[in-house]
């Protein structure tokens, strides 16, 4: 009797596990769509040509002592952007990466997907980018509704990636019970 009672209580917690699973997955489905697709457009993204991701063109010199003030570049980027894509949009900067190593920095703006790309030493403009893939990132992590909603501190992103991550666990745990579950089960009545 002890055995039934049992072997009842894991044929219960497989109905759950099952039930949690389903549930889940069918009111996430469409989520998880859009994670993994952006996910997988992510680690693609240097491997597409540019489409993506825009390779990082070279300057003429990577010695740090040639090249220009930061505020004067950051200065020719505002320029070359408002010149090139419109006279009123926002200069606010969101970061500058320096690649020291091929004697470039790159400006990457706040409030839009744009990028510019300038030489360190000249000035010159080496590339102007649509930042496709900080959109898809954007997408990715959930950000993309605090960027047009305009919220502080992220939190739409916050609870996007807890719900999703959490989710994940309950997929992994669910899942691994589905499959052990009837082991287990076929192995103790053996």
């Amino acid at each position: 009797m002890p055995k039934n009672i049992n072997r009842k209580k894991q044929a219960k917690l497989l109905r759950i596990s099952r039930k949690i699973h389903r549930t889940l997955g069918a009111s996430l489905f469409v989520f998880f769509v859009f994670i993994s697709v952006t996910g997988v457009l992510l680690g693609w993204k240097k491997n597409t040509g540019g489409i993506i991701q825009a390779k990082s063109h070279i300057g003429v010199s990577t010695d740090l002592k040639n090249w220009l003030p930061i505020d004067s570049l950051h200065t020719i980027a505002s320029k070359v952007l408002r010149d090139s894509v419109s006279a009123d949009i926002s200069i606010e900067i969101d970061r500058i990466d320096i690649r020291k190593n091929k004697g470039m920095v790159k400006f990457i703006f706040k409030d839009h997907f744009w990028g510019i790309q300038l030489d360190g030493a000249t000035g010159q403009l080496l590339h102007i980018e649509k930042r496709r893939s900080d959109f898809i990132e954007k997408i990715h992590d959930g950000s993309i509704l605090d960027y047009y909603f305009g919220t502080t501190s992220d939190q739409i992103k916050l609870s996007y990636t807890f719900v999703m991550g959490f989710a994940l666990l309950t997929f992994t745990v669910t899942g691994f019970w589905l499959w052990y579950g009837p082991k287990r089960m076929r192995k103790r009545s053996s």
